[in-house]
């Protein structure tokens, strides 16, 4: 007698162990179409394992959140056998569900996306084959032996403990796995090869470099059909290619990973700048600026030379060991305990946008997204445990505000204590106590990870939305208790006492470049007028009226607009289309008429021309929309 308990607590007997499927069947075949894979008593596993003891019973279905990665995973392995039957020397490594799809690392031949429809096809083979997935269970020696000519899954089997080792096999295909897998190929139809990159075994450079290919797949065509649209249109948001189009960074061999900015991409930084300066006045900040190299002693001190060595520039200099930091943290809490403070400086509020180098591995660089130099912009905030729940408050209002002036949403995730850290139990629980019933005032949901905070204290991490709906962890609040220690940092208390100020480290965009990126892709390169490189372009009808243009482009500088003139012998139509492509958000053009009435023709992105605007009502009209920071760029409306 098998007894099994479903979710909502009914409890069904049965004479005889029964499958998955079998059970799923025994309510509808309907339902057991549209199941997946089974939880049997809280572990996934295949709808065709079997239920021979008591046992809590939940099915996936293609509704479920767990649904959708199992599909992957075993789109991954129907893409394997695929590459498999077409390339026969291919050997496989590891081909994980991952974030919007799946990847399958192989090496083998190189391959770009004019081979995906030709793989594409034999995919179809397969799903149409609709191949039983079956699992097999063996002995670790049977798994070595079956795997003796395949050097990855050998080199994975060797590092695994002796036991049972499952297998996953479709028609002539096997692969090493877990699981679960979907019941057969079938269910992987509505699949899409996405693209192709490089990747080192094990991200290790002195490693053989691996085909790593991209896909995804959904359960429904639309469901499908909607994601392609989606990368679609971020292809066309691409940072790196709106970048180039209109000229705002480039990366150059000499340094990996460590963007130039050129002269436009200065002006959106600078915009990006001043408005992050202007609000941390505003919200009672000061600004720092720390050295970029720094001795070993401070970061064994710190914490850092042991916890994240591998990921800092080191150099000797007269013998002593320096490294470029990877943080600004340590100079800052040097900055903090140059002279005694009282409980009346606190909270102190000093913030720092400062260059950091980080060791990253080169297949992992991804445009301005992940970069080996950038610039954080910092903050560290030093406080009695009484003001612990105001800061972190005053840091969200001021990170909601910020957002928003580029109309992005964030939601929160709160991380706890990581296996590798440091700090006392005590002061742990202190920190992860503040954080969370600050978020608790907020009263804005979060998500908690366990496990997945700083080495040095608990975190709140603020996670953007943009405009196609991806989130970017951006912002982040991290309680530190211990590095005030390290460093011996105190303030002297109303009892006339030294005690150790309590720490949040902080930033709002993260990494500058980053944001820089986020906000490109965002925007698709239609910056707000206050942002953008080139707010205002002046196109003369004629050579003649060249000398008129460059007088009021002066009038127009001068009241602080970003304005340039475009003086050369092309036609009027071909200016204006260059300006549009290079999203310039006002395009004035004189003309004979306009020069005589001392007024301009105003052209917005959107294709609106209002004409016998003066000087005067043009800056009156644009100067408070950029001061004010606005968003859209209906300035000129009839």
């Amino acid at each position: 007698m098998v007894n099994i308990t479903f979710p909502d607590g009914d409890i069904k007997a049965f004479e005889h162990p029964l499958t998955g499927f079998d059970l799923a069947r025994n309510i509808s075949d309907g339902f057991a179409r549209e199941c997946v894979a089974m939880e049997m008593d809280d572990q996934l596993v295949d709808l065709k394992a079997a239920i021979d003891h008591d046992a809590r019973i939940r099915f996936i279905t293609s509704k479920d959140p767990e649904a959708l990665d199992i599909l992957r995973h075993s789109a991954s392995h129907v893409m394997a056998q695929a590459i498999l039957r077409l390339y026969k020397d291919a050997k496989l490594t590891i081909g994980p569900a991952v974030e919007n799809g799946f990847y399958y690392d192989i090496d083998m031949e190189p391959v770009s996306e004019d081979d995906f429809p030709k793989i594409e096809e034999e995919i179809k083979k397969i799903v149409n084959e609709k191949l039983p997935v079956r699992r097999k269970e063996v002995s670790k020696t049977e798994a070595m032996e079956f795997y003796k000519d395949e050097p990855y899954k050998l080199e994975m089997l060797s590092e695994m403990e002796d036991g049972t080792i499952s297998f996953y096999e479709q028609g002539e295909f096997t692969d090493l796995c877990r699981g679960p897998h979907v019941p057969h190929t079938g269910y992987v139809k509505n699949i899409k090869l996405t693209k192709v990159s490089g990747a080192y075994w094990r991200a290790d450079p002195s490693k053989p470099q691996l085909q790593r290919i991209y896909g995804t797949a959904f359960f429904t065509k639309k469901e499908l059909k909607n994601h392609l649209t989606f990368l679609e249109e971020a292809k066309k948001r691409n940072h790196r290619k709106i970048g180039r189009a209109l000229d705002l960074f480039s990366f150059q061999e000499e340094a990996p990973g460590m963007p130039f900015f050129h002269p436009k991409g200065m002006e959106l930084w600078n915009a990006l700048l001043d408005y992050w300066r202007e609000e941390h006045r505003v919200a009672g900040y000061v600004e720092t600026k720390t050295p970029i190299m720094l001795n070993r002693a401070l970061w064994e001190r710190s914490g850092h030379w042991e916890n994240y060595r591998e990921n800092m520039y080191i150099s000797a200099i007269d013998d002593i060991e320096y490294a470029i930091k990877p943080m600004n943290c340590p100079g800052g809490m040097l900055i903090y305990g140059r002279k005694p403070h009282s409980y009346r400086d606190l909270p102190l509020r000093a913030a720092e946008v400062g260059l950091v180098h980080r060791h990253e591995l080169s297949g992992v660089l991804s445009g301005l997204f992940r970069v080996r130099a950038f610039h954080q912009d910092d903050a560290h905030l030093y406080m009695t445990p009484g003001q612990i729940q105001d800061e972190i408050l005053g840091i969200l209002k001021l990170s909601d505000r910020m957002y928003s002036t580029f109309g992005l949403g964030f939601h929160l995730e709160l991380s706890t204590r990581p296996e590798k850290s440091i700090g006392t139990d005590e002061q742990w629980e202190t920190a992860t106590n503040g954080l969370d019933s600050a978020l608790k005032v907020y009263a804005k949901d979060y998500i908690l990870n366990e496990g997945d905070g700083a080495f040095y204290g608990p975190k709140i991490d603020l996670h953007i939305k943009d405009a196609l709906g991806r989130t970017w962890q951006c912002g982040t609040i991290q309680l530190d208790m211990a590095n005030p220690e390290r460093f011996n940092l105190n303030y002297i208390d109303k009892d006339n006492q030294r005690h150790r100020p309590i720490m949040i480290h902080r930033t709002v965009f993260g990494s500058i470049e980053r944001f820089l990126g986020i906000l490109i892709e965002h925007f698709a390169g239609k910056f707000p007028l206050w942002m953008a490189p080139i707010q205002a372009i002046i196109l003369p009808l004629n050579d003649d009226l060249v000398p008129y243009s460059n007088e009021i482009n002066d009038i127009l500088k001068n009241g602080g607009v970003r304005v340039e003139v475009d003086s050369r012998t092309e036609s009027l139509n071909k200016k204006v289309r260059e300006a549009q492509l290079n999203y310039i958000p006002l395009i004035l053009t004189i003309g004979g008429k306009e020069k005589e009435a001392g007024t301009l023709a105003v052209r917005t992105l959107d294709g609106k021309v209002k004409y016998g605007v003066s000087h005067e009502t043009f800056l009156s009209t644009v100067l408070p929309h950029i001061r004010n920071r606005e968003l859209s760029l209906e300035i000129f409306n009839e």
